[in-house]
């Protein structure tokens, strides 16, 4: 009985540890059913996309696997993530890194076109 209860435990503890991701990625979120993002390329090592977004259009509630961005073109956006909904600005040439699985939603507030590349590591 003490094994069954060990292997159940375990069980348990593993699949706990491991949820499956229910938000869409990057490529596959959009907003209001239209796409915001292209896919560049994509092969073994990484995938590169452009996500484009005119002012008012967004991005809704996705997941980012660990990745570099790079702003193409910046802009202002109404970000909301794990730290809250806050205005965020982005300049042209700004760049970040993640190097853990990250989630938001984005809302481009400002008065012209952003553009950015993800890139993904795989």
């Amino acid at each position: 009985m003490r094994n069954l209860i060990n292997v159940v435990f375990i069980f348990l503890l593993v699949v706990s540890c491991k949820q499956e991701q229910t938000l869409p990625d990057p490529y596959d979120a959009g907003w209001q059913g239209e796409k915001v993002c292209e896919v560049l390329e994509d092969n073994d090592e990484l995938r590169v996309l452009k996500c484009t977004f005119p002012a008012g259009v967004g991005h809704e509630k996705h997941y980012h696997e660990p990745h570099f961005g790079y702003a193409l073109v910046g802009g202002t956006f109404k970000m909301n993530d794990d730290k809250g909904i806050r205005e965020v600005s982005f300049p042209t040439g700004y760049s970040w890194s993640k190097d853990e699985v990250s989630e938001h939603q984005v809302l481009n507030v400002g008065d012209s076109t952003s553009v950015f590349l993800i890139i993904e590591y795989k």
